[in-house]
């Protein structure tokens, strides 16, 4: 199924022997069991789950997948919000030896459609309120076998529809499910999200997964009675292999929700005293502006992280004066590199607060030139990776797989440089630095000086085509709650700020961006909407 090689499922080890000395992921459920059976592992609305319910019903679930005559290494796609019977599907995939494929929501449904194909999904596990959405996806998938269905409704109408989730875990037994499992295999298959091609399937071996849930684990002190907020999708790296796999392989508790409301969230913070969590910047923009939202209790709060966008050094002071006993810290990284690959340390998250912070404990970082050499520090060049939660590779691309591993590196297209401390100082993705009138300008840096202005909620600065310039700085702006700011007043506020050069040709007010399912904002969007600016627009003597 795979276009990276795999080792057979049986092999010459026996099944006694891989049990005793084998990373998976399956196991992770099996382990916290032991030590806290009854401890509430995962919280979604009304209803709970204890670590033995989490691995009983993996168990039942993987067990009745394979009896549906799926085999080693087949592909189960997922169409679910965050619920738990995601999560069971995901652990019961694990323990099966079989690849989970949760769907991006976020994609459109032709997209999604191209993503099982692609995959040869054999069997589907959908939301029942999500049934508009999988409606006509069977009909265009012709290795799928089966749709099991979440809720009471098994949907006969719809094509290949076989019952619901829990009649097939009838099907299946909740006694430990122990087949030969590869550290190597994959256990999760992730689309990115599209923003320049199509979706790019990412292949994850339960050696990158464990590893990234014990370093993410170490980065934020997670702990056996640590609680965390899942607020972000469970089909992105950031939600299932950040947040939900480390607490669960501490034993800690997962609080789920299916999306982001900003006073559903401060209540769930403050009921279930909640430990750590990741917002994006525009979810720490709505929680400022609600002062319902803002007056619930956070001294709970150890650990407030953020990613994906910058934030000017107002919106963290205001972050930290919400979360007083937290560390308001950055991470990043990328699907292909099982994130977090950079995180800041507690004692950078003032004095370099703009970086991506330094290394995580199983990952190397390099900044390398075209050629393949490693630069020194202070020096600007592409960032690349060695670790072993690197990905297996890209699902039936084996060249753009030995393109992303070219001199021996994960090449992430992100271009930076590293300080004295390892400190990662992020200049721009390789697309989107901007080369206006001979210079290069950083699209993240005049992005910062723009968010800094109070009037402004979030900002995306890109290059348009200029007669003159080439490529001509415009930032498009949303603007704060009751701010009346406008293009004037943010071209004054960035002259007082950035290098003449740096400076926006113009500045265009919209109400929202396009983003990903995973609110990235899509930058090709937005240029492909703002391409004829300046067409009509007299800026050369900006």
């Amino acid at each position: 199924m795979s276009s990276m090689p795999s080792q057979s499922p049986t092999g010459s080890q026996s099944l006694a022997h891989n049990l005793i000395e084998r990373v998976c992921v399956g196991d992770i459920p099996t382990r916290a069991a032991d030590l806290f059976p009854d401890r509430v592992a995962v919280v979604e609305d009304d209803r709970t789950l204890t670590f033995q319910q989490l691995e009983e019903q993996a168990n039942r679930l993987g067990h009745a997948l394979l009896g549906l005559g799926l085999e080693h290494q087949d592909v189960v796609g997922v169409v679910a919000r965050n619920t738990i019977e995601l999560l069971i599907t995901y652990f019961a995939c694990a323990k099966a030896g079989l690849i989970c494929a949760p769907a991006n929501l976020g994609l459109r449904p032709e997209e999604i459609g191209y993503c099982f194909k692609d995959a040869r999904a054999r069997v589907l596990i959908a939301e029942d309120a999500l049934a508009d959405l999988v409606r006509e996806l069977p009909g265009e998938l012709p290795d799928l076998r089966q749709v099991y269905w979440s809720g009471d409704n098994g949907h006969d109408e719809i094509q290949k529809s076989a019952g619901t989730f829990e009649q097939l875990m009838r099907q299946g037994s909740d006694d430990p499910l122990e087949v030969v499992i590869q550290d190597r295999d994959s256990v999760q298959l992730l689309y990115t999200s599209g923003t320049t091609a199509l979706p790019k399937g990412v292949l994850t071996s339960h050696l990158a997964v464990s590893m990234a849930a014990l370093t993410n684990a170490i980065a934020n002190g997670i702990q056996h009675n640590t609680t965390v907020l899942v607020n972000l999708p469970l089909f992105h790296c950031t939600a299932i292999n950040c947040i939900t796999m480390p607490v669960l392989t501490l034993g800690g508790k997962a609080v789920l929700t299916k999306g982001f409301e900003v006073k559903e969230a401060a209540r769930l913070i403050e009921e279930h005293r909640i430990n750590l969590f990741v917002f994006l910047p525009m979810m720490y923009g709505e929680l400022l502006a609600d002062p319902e939202a803002r007056a619930r209790d956070f001294s709970c709060v150890t650990r407030a992280i953020y990613a994906m966008a910058p934030m000017p050094e107002e919106r963290l002071q205001a972050i930290h004066d919400l979360f007083p006993n937290a560390d308001v810290v950055l991470g990043s990284g990328q699907t292909e590199f099982t994130p977090a690959t950079c995180m800041q340390r507690p004692e950078h998250q003032w004095s370099k607060a703009a970086t991506w912070g330094t290394a995580t404990a199983m990952t190397r970082i390099g900044i390398m030139d075209d050629d393949g050499n490693l630069l020194p520090r202070g020096e600007s060049g592409e960032i690349v990776y060695r670790g072993p939660q690197v990905m297996n590779g890209y699902l039936n691309l084996p060249d753009k797989t030995e393109e992303s591993f070219k001199y021996g590196w994960f090449h992430s297209g992100d271009v930076a440089w590293m300080d004295e401390d390892g400190a990662i100082w992020f200049h721009d993705r390789k697309k989107d630095v901007i080369k206006s009138g001979g210079e290069n300008v950083a699209s993240i840096e005049v992005e910062r000086c723009v968010m800094s202005h109070p009037g402004v909620a979030e900002a995306a600065v890109i290059g348009l085509p200029h007669q003159r310039w080439g490529e001509a700085i415009t930032a498009i702006v949303v603007r704060a709650p009751g701010s009346d700011v406008d293009e004037a007043a943010v071209l004054e506020h960035c002259k007082a700020k950035l290098s003449g050069f740096k400076v926006p040709k113009a500045v265009v007010f919209v109400d929202e961006f396009p983003r990903t399912g995973t609110g990235k904002i899509q930058k090709h969007m937005i240029r492909n909407q703002q391409e004829a600016l300046y067409a009509d627009r007299d800026v050369t003597d900006r």
